[in-house]
């Protein structure tokens, strides 16, 4: 079944012995486009305290259900890795800058060479993780200009792969949403806040709409453009 991670932000996480706390967000892998790991917020219980939970830890996936079960326990979540342990390539990014304070002629900022995230391999391999929440609301660039940008993702809840990207293209009074498929993204710039496709502004705006039912149980014509 297609599931909407924006539908899944804010559930309620359960473990095997009481409440943990809620999804606060996805972290993905850029190459493969596979959920790496929930990013549980554990609210009063761990004071607010974010945690990462990998795929392999849930069951069943129910979009309509009032809690997501994990098949853990408490003390197992508590120790699960810190989110400064896996920072997506957004927020290392991020964290580099806010840490530099490089002045050029006049008193202006003079940016740096691009910063060596981490040299390590886990980093390495965290250079491709990437934040749903963080890349929400970044525009589509074509080779002819932006247009649109993204406001959900569609993941298959067996192999926990993005199937989709959804664009909300077109002004306030005309909008529509359309899928994107991975396949069809070249890159994501976190310097520039935008996600580059290998097709034409027609052809986003000539893909079909997308709907989802109020229970995210069932899409639409989810058809992507060739």
């Amino acid at each position: 079944m297609l599931l909407s991670l924006r539908q899944l932000y804010g559930k309620k996480l359960g473990a095997s012995d009481g409440d943990i706390g809620h999804v606060e967000d996805f972290y993905f892998n850029d190459q493969q486009w596979a959920i790496r790991y929930v990013v549980a917020n554990t609210g009063s219980w761990l004071s607010g305290r974010l945690v990462l939970i990998p795929p392999r830890a849930f069951g069943n996936l129910r979009q309509d259900a009032d809690c997501l079960l994990v098949n853990l326990t408490r003390q197992q979540i508590e120790n699960s890795p810190a989110i400064e342990s896996h920072k997506p390539v957004s927020l290392q990014y991020q964290a580099y800058w806010d840490g530099v304070e490089t002045w050029g002629v006049g008193g202006f900022p003079e940016a740096p060479p691009p910063p060596q995230l981490m040299p390590s391999k886990q980093a390495s391999d965290d250079l491709h993780l990437q934040s749903t929440q963080a890349l929400s609301g970044y525009p589509i660039q074509t080779s002819e200009g932006a247009i649109g940008h993204v406001i959900d993702f569609i993941m298959d809840d067996k192999s926990w792969a993005i199937c989709h990207l959804v664009v909300e293209s077109g002004h306030w009074f005309s909008h529509k949403e359309i899928v994107i498929s991975p396949k069809h993204i070249d890159r994501i710039s976190y310097e520039e806040s935008k996600v580059f496709v290998n097709v034409t502004k027609e052809a986003i705006l000539e893909a079909p709409q997308y709907h989802v039912s109020p229970l995210g149980e069932a899409y639409g014509d989810t058809r992507n453009f060739d």
